[in-house]
């Protein structure tokens, strides 16, 4: 239970009821329910976070016989390594994330609570379906444009503005049903960072998500800065704006590193860490904004 709003708290419950408030959903919007939590979320429909991830691919490509000195807790080095290997290839490495990402996955009540929120533009990281569905069950169609790693083709956008009714799902490292999307090996993410610097016809970010990011504040849930490729996105998707000219951020975190607290939020002003655990976050949020408990099944 969140005790009191704070100030920050309170500008954030002003900019999601009005529906100007992009939100950034990360892998750890699948983690379980912590024990005390009236929520639940079995084992079998949640799909496996990244060092878990982690270690189902290394087994399909014997990676700790290829590579005994490396850690196999390395996803990005883990899925270059089966896409490299031999007869596997990135077919394989696809089929993998397919297999172990969606099949018997389903939404946790915590996105089912997110998207029943009036967010209009939501880019995610993760490349599983299981957000559309949580969207659709809520009545609502999303427009949903995924990340090319092609820059000889003008960036997709959606008509018109986007609504609550008709959000924007921005898929940022890549779909399971488009295969060449996926952003997870070293080299993917070069590509992705190159392609951070395309001109604004083919920038791989869609100009509605770039344009209204200089004017909403942001609201991640599901991340950890001490992820350095959050970091990378966060500074990226905000080049050639001045930090003067930012909109808040929020990430909710338990347990922000200390030292990224220091320079992100202290220091550099760039995020507001909001200390509590997404799925006790999650349903105040839909309380404070509804003004109702979330029925969950």
């Amino acid at each position: 239970m969140i005790s009191k709003t704070t100030p920050a708290l309170s500008e954030l419950l002003n900019w999601v009821k009005k529906g100007e408030c992009i939100l950034f959903l990360g892998a750890g919007v699948h983690a379980p329910p912590p024990d005390e939590s009236p929520y639940v979320y079995p084992e079998e429909h949640r799909p496996p976070l990244g060092k878990e991830l982690a270690v189902k691919l290394a087994q399909a490509c014997d990676f700790e016989k290829v590579l005994p000195n490396e850690s196999s807790l390395d996803l990005q080095r883990v899925s270059l390594c089966l896409e490299t290997t031999e007869s596997l290839g990135r077919s394989k490495l696809v089929h993998c994330l397919t297999e172990h990402l969606r099949t018997g996955k389903k939404p946790s009540p915590a996105l089912a609570i997110l998207a029943a929120l009036p967010f209009k533009i939501f880019v995610t990281t993760n490349y599983d379906l299981l957000f559309e569905s949580a969207l659709r069950k809520c009545d609502k169609d999303p427009t949903v444009i995924v990340y090319s790693k092609h820059s000889d083709k003008p960036t997709q956008d959606m008509e018109g503005d986007p609504t609550e009714e008709r959000p924007l799902l921005f898929k940022m490292h890549g779909d399971l049903d488009q295969r060449d999307s996926i952003v997870i090996t070293d080299e993917d993410y070069i590509t992705f960072i190159q392609r951070m610097s395309d001109k604004e016809a083919l920038h791989p970010v869609p100009q509605t998500v770039r344009f209204r990011m200089k004017k909403w504040p942001t609201l991640f849930v599901g991340y950890s800065l001490r992820d350095y490729n959050l970091r990378l996105i966060f500074r990226t998707l905000r080049w050639r704006v001045d930090p003067a000219n930012f909109p808040p951020s929020f990430s909710i975190d338990k347990n922000p590193d200390p030292l990224l607290l220091h320079v992100w939020q202290y220091e550099r002003h760039f995020v507001t860490f909001v200390t509590q655990d997404l799925w006790t976050f999650v349903p105040w949020l839909f309380r404070e904004i509804t003004g109702k408990e979330y029925q969950h099944e």
